[in-house]
């Protein structure tokens, strides 16, 4: 029998974080019986959740890859072995990010570039390696972790990421939704943790809803603690009903 007869039908591919949002994403798709490639920057992450995920069921539809997502060589060689071992996937979750707090000027320019890379770069690399075999089978769903209702003076470089998102996630979806895939971004505007109303796992769920969604495409869901997951084509802070706040850590990066 052919070797890619035994490819699962269908693969998710999560790059980024491997806690919050990350994790429970991978797990809710792994869940709904999706074959799941986890990338991310260190073998201790990858090895946490490929664990926690072979614990739940199926095992053998769990890989872990190590790249760095400034990394263009590591990044698409990681793509690559999971396009191998799954198949084009159906679905391409990007989730890393570098959190800080800073002022302009803060930063030197290598500093910010190299926040910019993770944040926005990284995104559009792996949509540009990804999207084209997506476009080419004509269907697939990419989902980009966002955040930021409105720009903060205080998170100068976080808010520069999170726009560049918003415009990466429009012109990916100008270029390839007519050609079958679905691009969203999903917004979170508070502190994610566990037992909260942004507990990751009720996120993971609106990761799922927008990939499930069959008409109608919505490009961006912003997530508030009041009204929970609302689909914005361009939503403001009036709109979101809350204010923004992010872990106060000096560099969180996955």
């Amino acid at each position: 029998m052919p070797a890619f007869l035994n490819l699962p039908i269908r693969s998710v591919v999560v790059v980024g974080d491997g806690h919050g949002i990350g994790l429970s994403v991978a797990r809710r798709f792994h869940k709904e019986g999706y074959a799941v490639a986890v990338i991310a920057r260190t073998s201790g992450t990858v090895t946490g959740v490929v664990t926690k995920l072979k614990a739940m069921t199926r095992p053998e539809n769990v890989i872990g890859l190590v790249a760095d997502v400034t990394d263009e060589q590591s990044l698409f060689e990681a793509l690559d072995t999971a396009k191998l071992a799954n198949g084009v996937p159906d679905v391409l979750i990007y989730d890393a990010g570098v959190i800080r707090t800073d002022r302009v000027g803060d930063l030197s320019a290598d500093e910010l570039l190299s926040t910019y890379a993770v944040n926005v770069v990284g995104a559009a690399v792996t949509a540009g390696h990804v999207a084209p075999l997506m476009a080419r089978r004509g269907r697939g769903t990419i989902l980009i972790t966002g955040g930021m209702a409105e720009p903060k003076a205080d998170w100068f470089s976080l808010s520069l990421g999170k726009y560049g998102v918003r415009t990466l996630v429009e012109l990916l979806a100008e270029e390839f939704e007519p050609q079958g895939l679905h691009v969203a971004t999903v917004a979170v505007t508070e502190v994610v943790a566990p037992g909260t109303s942004f507990d990751p796992d009720t996120i993971a769920e609106t990761y799922m809803m927008l990939h499930q969604q069959e008409k109608d495409w919505k490009h961006e869901v912003v997530f508030t603690p009041k009204i929970g997951p609302r689909n914005k084509a361009h939503p403001t802070s009036a709109e979101s009903g809350c204010r923004q706040t992010f872990p106060s850590t000096p560099d969180a990066r996955s």
